[in-house]
């Protein structure tokens, strides 16, 4: 690895620590944060020329105090505050000593963090793009480009994050008890939905944002680092790897997608699958079964068949009537319409299905009408097929998915 690469990888790593640091210490998310990236931008211009210090993060903490107090001071109102602030800070970190030196020291603190930028009274865009921001250390571009919407845009949804912080006096602690795990529940969601996002983009030319489910992956690895006995993040790691195992087989090279039945397996990663599979079966010997767990149970046994037709049905319909009982929702019943359609005939995965029809959340949603047309494709009953993904793909928002289900529409009719 070169030197660069080796940089920048750890600018990534120790990021959430430094600004997990200085938000414990000071308050003020804000201020904080741009202290951090200031600190980040400086360490990336001069470790290219200078080397890797040798304690590189008190290096981050001592420049990214030092930028805090250079924006303090930049305001003269807040000369009181300035002072207090200088008071509280050890002299030798000023002068740039080893203070925080170990790591270990700060992982309840980096916790703390992803709770913050996840905080429940923030919104579900305003969660996702502070956790890329604060966390995962990508640039506001970054994050406006694999979202496909201005920088500009993208700023003010941070900015707007921040400012929610400030105005509602979010407590920087890692809570403890029944509010610890709904609060663990909530980062868990965060990156299901930046993963989601990048496997198939929610709109745009590409089928994926590599950028994001790759992101999605590095930080659940490292909050599983955080919370090593937790089966649920386990869960959600394997579920991730085991999904994104297959993304080369997933586009043609005109982009084009390629569906679960008809993809390549011998493109599918092969290491990804291997270490998903170690990790589920290891999170279900707990015994404390959750709905991640049980997700990638399922892409297990889909991943582990040699080929569509040695895909175990029965086992995967049984996983998802698991999964809709301790977790039931509209997106787990679709699926799961599809596992009784393979068992027991399209028709009574038909069945199934007509029971979304009426939930407002799913009525007019592509996939309810992409699941139907294909349900009624394998009950050969082939012009409302056609008629359903013809009317899919024009509520489809990703263009390989429209263009996708206008050729299934389209052979149909020929």
């Amino acid at each position: 690895m070169s030197q660069d690469h080796r940089a920048e990888d750890l600018l990534r790593e120790l990021a959430p620590q430094v600004l997990a640091v200085l938000v414990r210490r000071y308050g003020q998310f804000d201020q904080c944060e741009d202290a951090t990236q200031e600190a980040l931008l400086a360490a990336a211009l001069r470790w290219r020329a200078e080397g890797i210090p040798e304690n590189p993060r008190g290096w981050l903490i001592t420049v990214a105090v030092r930028r805090l107090l250079d924006q303090i001071r930049s305001e003269l109102s807040r000369r009181r505050r300035e002072q207090q602030l200088a008071a509280a800070t050890p002299q030798a970190e000023l002068l740039g000593g080893p203070a925080d030196a170990d790591p270990g020291t700060d992982r309840d603190d980096s916790l703390a963090l992803l709770f913050l930028c996840c905080h429940p009274a923030l919104s579900a865009p305003s969660q996702i793009a502070l956790t890329l921001r604060a966390v995962g250390g990508l640039s506001t571009a970054q994050i406006a480009a694999a979202f496909l919407v201005p920088e500009a845009t993208m700023a003010q949804r941070i900015s707007r994050a921040k400012q929610s912080i400030r105005a509602a006096g979010m407590s920087f602690e890692a809570p403890t008890g029944p509010k610890r795990a709904e609060r663990v529940g909530v980062v868990l969601h965060v990156l299901y939905l930046i993963f989601n996002e990048g496997y198939t983009a929610s709109g745009g030319p590409d089928l994926t944002a590599p950028a994001l489910s790759d992101e999605a992956i590095r930080l659940t690895r490292w909050l599983r680092r955080l919370l090593p006995d937790d089966p649920e993040v386990a869960g959600l790691l394997a579920l991730m790897l085991l999904t994104d195992a297959r993304r080369a087989a997933r586009t043609r090279p005109d982009g084009s997608l390629v569906p679960l039945a008809e993809q390549d397996r011998s493109r599918w990663d092969r290491e990804r699958i291997a270490e998903g599979v170690e990790l589920v079966g290891g999170a279900l010997r707990q015994g404390r079964v959750g709905p991640y767990q049980l997700q990638a149970a399922i892409a297990a046994v889909h991943d582990e068949a040699e080929d569509v037709t040695a895909t175990d049905w029965p086992q995967i319909l049984g996983l998802y009537d698991l999964l809709e009982r301790i977790a039931p929702n509209p997106m787990v019943t679709l699926n799961r319409a599809v596992a009784v359609a393979m068992v027991r005939g399209p028709a009574a995965g038909l069945e199934l299905l007509a029971t979304l029809e009426s939930d407002n959340r799913m009525a007019r949603h592509h996939r309810l009408l992409a699941t139907r047309a294909h349900l009624l494709e394998l009950a050969d009953r082939r012009a409302e097929a056609a008629a359903d993904y013809r009317a899919a793909a024009r509520r489809a928002t990703s263009l390989p998915e429209r263009r996708h289900l206008t050729v299934r529409a389209a052979r149909l009719d020929a």
